[in-house]
């Protein structure tokens, strides 16, 4: 099984969400990730869905996708895309422990983002095998909490989902 990422353009108003989520659990396939957020023309919104299958899930998720109404555009994100993902880690931690996550902190490239006596939350950004690697690396200190926002991705160079030509037809 394959991770793959889809980046789709959709109307931005309420229920499509709920859509499109309901479309894959109708299907029995998990959604790994997702992130959606309005973009930079407020009548839609960009949703970056990262799912587990293989190559005919894909396309049959694609496929069902983009019989939806309300989806504009959709595409596949390609390997050379800028993807990334922001982690907010609760650490325990302790006099002894804390100038080595602060260390650990530095060589991530982490933000130390709140501190106390007997805990601290740092924030990273990056490709999710990065995020994976610091929670590792996190685990023997002891987390206290972890929130990930899930994938968000862009194509590289001039293409972009937003085509004029490609979605006004949908609307």
């Amino acid at each position: 099984m394959n991770h793959y990422t889809i980046s789709a353009l959709v109307a931005n108003k309420s229920g499509v969400l709920t859509r499109v989520s309901a479309l894959f659990a109708r299907r029995g396939y998990n959604i790994d990730s997702l992130s959606v957020c309005a973009t930079e023309d407020p009548a839609f919104s960009r949703m970056t869905i990262v799912l587990n299958g293989d190559e005919y899930i894909l396309s049959q998720m694609m496929k069902q996708m983009d019989k939806l109404i309300d989806v504009k555009k959709i595409k596949r994100v390609e390997h050379e895309a800028v993807t990334r993902e922001l982690l907010l880690v609760k650490v325990k931690t302790d006099a002894k422990t804390r100038s080595q996550l602060f260390e650990l902190s530095q060589i991530f490239r982490a933000n130390i983002v709140d501190v106390s006596p007997d805990a601290l939350i740092m924030e990273l950004t990056g490709k999710p095998v990065k995020l994976d690697g610091f929670v590792n690396m996190l685990m023997p200190y002891g987390i206290m909490e972890l929130a990930r926002t899930g994938v968000t991705a862009i194509s590289r160079g001039n293409a972009c989902i937003k085509d004029e030509a490609d979605y006004k037809e949908k609307i």
